[in-house]
């Protein structure tokens, strides 16, 4: 088009307006991949149809003993020598997907879940075992969730939680022989005597352990959490028997099978999956 020399005229550029129609479409596409992860990530809660009916009608778990046992040798922990009984049934899980969770569909539904007990005899006192891996933007919904389903009044929650003993950290050289071992750390409402020394700082305790215990300081619930340092990475008989004297104060709410089978052992210390990278 023909103009006088110097006049300016109004150019739209078609290949920056398609650029501009692209990008919309690409935000839109990425919008929407972000949001179907963020379902696909959501942590659901589970319960039998007791359960269920009994929170859908607006009320809580009466519970006075909430006991967590999160990791291998913690959960396995609860399976030889406190849920052999026949005291215990199963009431409900927690389902999670992320990035750890294996694809396989042979997979048991003990590792592929948080598995909830509760005691027949005393129903107010509940187990849940985590075999499964939390992942850092699930801790806070899990928590929530599971402890929006409590009753808060007269709780006492006891967390069981394994760590790597080369995360511990001290001035004094820390010999292999002394793996593994016990440490604490409990809520400022916590009145009871802990069955192991306090974590030293500057040890803090991370994960679900951690999102669990803050939630109990910040809503003034009796809390503790005895942290296993292990030598071993994956489940053995050595590191469960360490926790022992922590489910130990808890008296006559929890049995302790002073004989666990043989058979329930070998089952929960043999991995095949687990390997141990602590000494590469």
């Amino acid at each position: 088009m023909a103009t006088f020399f110097g006049e300016v005229l109004s150019v739209f550029s078609r290949a920056v307006e398609d650029e501009d129609g692209e990008e919309l479409v690409e935000d839109e596409e990425d919008e929407q991949i972000r949001r179907e992860l963020e379902e696909k990530r959501e942590v659901h809660l589970h319960w039998n149809s007791e359960v269920s009916e009994s929170l859908q009608s607006g009320n809580k778990l009466q519970c006075s003993d909430f006991i967590l046992a999160v990791g291998h040798n913690a959960a396995s922990f609860l399976s030889v020598y406190v849920l052999t009984s026949s005291s215990w049934e199963t009431v409900g899980h927690v389902s999670v997907w992320n990035e750890r969770t294996k694809a396989s569909t042979g997979q048991s539904s003990k590792e592929s879940a948080c598995v909830f007990h509760r005691n027949k005899d005393d129903p107010s006192v509940l187990i849940c075992q985590v075999f499964c891996y939390i992942a850092d933007d699930q801790l806070f919904q899990w928590t929530e969730k599971v402890f929006a389903c409590l009753q808060h009044r007269g709780l006492n929650v006891t967390v069981l939680s394994d760590c790597s003993v080369t995360d511990y950290m001290t001035a004094d050289h820390l010999c292999t022989s002394s793996a593994p071992f016990l440490r604490s750390l409990h809520t400022g409402v916590f009145s009871g005597r802990t069955a192991c020394p306090s974590l030293e700082q500057p040890n803090i305790i991370t994960g679900l352990s951690a999102s669990v215990l803050n939630h109990c300081q910040v809503y003034r619930i009796a809390a503790v959490v005895y942290q296993c340092y292990s030598d071993v990475n994956g489940p053995d008989s050595v590191s469960m028997e360490t926790f022992k004297p922590a489910l130990a104060k808890l008296g006559k709410s929890i049995q302790l099978d002073s004989s666990p089978s043989t058979d329930v052992l070998r089952k929960s210390v043999q991995t095949t999956d687990i390997k141990s990278n602590l000494y590469i």
